[in-house]
C-alpha cells in the first residue's frame, strides 16, 4: 500500500487556511466537494476500469473549472491590491485562492502515487539541475524578448506573496503537471524506449498552454520552464520540481521586473 504524502498535505492544509483566513465559502461549494468525493472513489474502486477512468475524467473537467476560478461559491479573497512593485512594471494585484489547493488535496489523497520518495541528496542534485535551465530558458529568454529587466528590490508584500506562491500555486501545479500528468504518463508509457521522455514533454507542453491566456510569450516561457520542472520531477520527484518551479518563480520576484514590464 502506498502511504499517503504528509508533508504535501500538511503544506496544501497551511496554505488552505492562511486562504481561507482572508476569503469565505459558500453553500455552492458543497457541489463541488461532493463532485470531487465522487472521482475520487470512482477512481479507487477497482471493480471497473471504465469506472476509473470516467472519474479521472470528472477530475479533469473539475480540475481546469477550479484553476480557471468557474466554480461557485468559493468568494476569494484579495491579499494585494493593485500595486507597482517598481516604476516600470504592470500593476500587480494577488488574491488568496481557496478553489485551486482542492486540485492538490485530491491528487495527493486519491494517487499518491504522484509523490515518488528520493533520497534528499539526490532531489538537491535535480533541483539545481532543474532550476539552472529554468532560469536560463526562462528568465533569460525574457529579458531577450524585452518582457522583464534586472530589477533586485524587496517589497513589503515579500513574505505574504512567497506564502502564497509555495502554498497555494507551485505546489498544486506541480502536483497537477508534473505529478499527475507526467507521473501518470510515465507510469503508463513505461515500457515504450523514450516513454519518460514523451511524458514530460506532453506535461510541458500542457503546462505553457495553460499559460496562454497571458499571451504566446509566457506560454513559451512556461513551456520551457516546464521542462526544467519535468527534470527535476523525473531525477528527484515531486518535492524537488516544486523546489524548482517556486525557485524560478522567487528569482523573477526578486531581481527582476514583476510581473513584466509596463508597455
Amino acid at each position: 500500500m502506498i502511504a499517503l504524502p504528509w508533508p504535501y498535505l500538511a503544506l496544501l492544509t497551511l496554505g488552505y487556511g492562511l486562504a481561507l483566513s482572508y476569503g469565505q465559502l459558500a453553500i455552492q461549494t458543497l457541489i463541488t466537494l461532493a463532485l470531487l468525493t465522487l472521482s475520487g472513489l470512482a477512481v479507487l474502486q477497482n471493480k471497473s476500469h471504465y469506472l476509473r477512468y470516467a472519474g479521472h475524467g470528472l477530475f479533469a473537467l473539475l480540475a481546469v473549472a477550479l484553476a480557471l476560478h468557474w466554480l461557485p461559491g468559493f468568494h476569494n479573497g484579495r491579499a494585494i491590491s493593485p500595486v507597482r512593485l517598481t516604476p516600470d512594471a504592470v500593476p500587480f494585484s494577488m488574491y488568496f485562492n481557496l478553489d485551486k489547493p482542492l486540485i492538490g488535496f485530491w491528487l495527493l489523497l486519491v494517487c499518491p502515487w504522484i509523490a515518488p520518495r528520493f533520497a534528499w541528496r539526490v532531489s538537491l542534485r535535480a533541483i539545481a539541475m532543474g532550476l539552472a535551465l529554468a532560469a536560463i530558458a526562462a528568465l533569460g529568454g525574457a529579458m531577450l524578448l524585452g518582457m522583464v529587466a534586472w530589477a533586485p528590490k524587496w517589497p513589503h508584500q515579500g513574505t505574504l506573496w512567497l506564502l502564497n506562491n509555495l502554498l497555494l500555486v507551485t505546489l498544486v501545479e506541480e502536483a497537477l503537471f508534473r505529478g499527475y500528468i507526467q507521473g501518470g504518463l510515465s507510469r503508463k508509457l513505461k515500457l515504450l524506449p523514450y516513454g519518460q521522455t514523451v511524458a514530460l514533454v506532453v506535461a510541458s507542453v500542457l503546462f505553457g498552454l495553460a499559460h496562454a491566456p497571458a499571451g504566446w510569450q509566457w506560454m513559451l516561457l512556461a513551456g520551457l520552464a516546464g521542462i526544467g520542472y519535468g527534470l527535476a520531477y523525473r531525477f528527484g520527484g515531486l518535492s524537488a520540481a516544486i523546489a524548482t518551479h517556486f525557485g524560478l518563480n522567487a528569482l523573477h520576484f526578486v531581481f527582476f521586473t514583476y510581473p513584466m514590464l509596463a508597455p
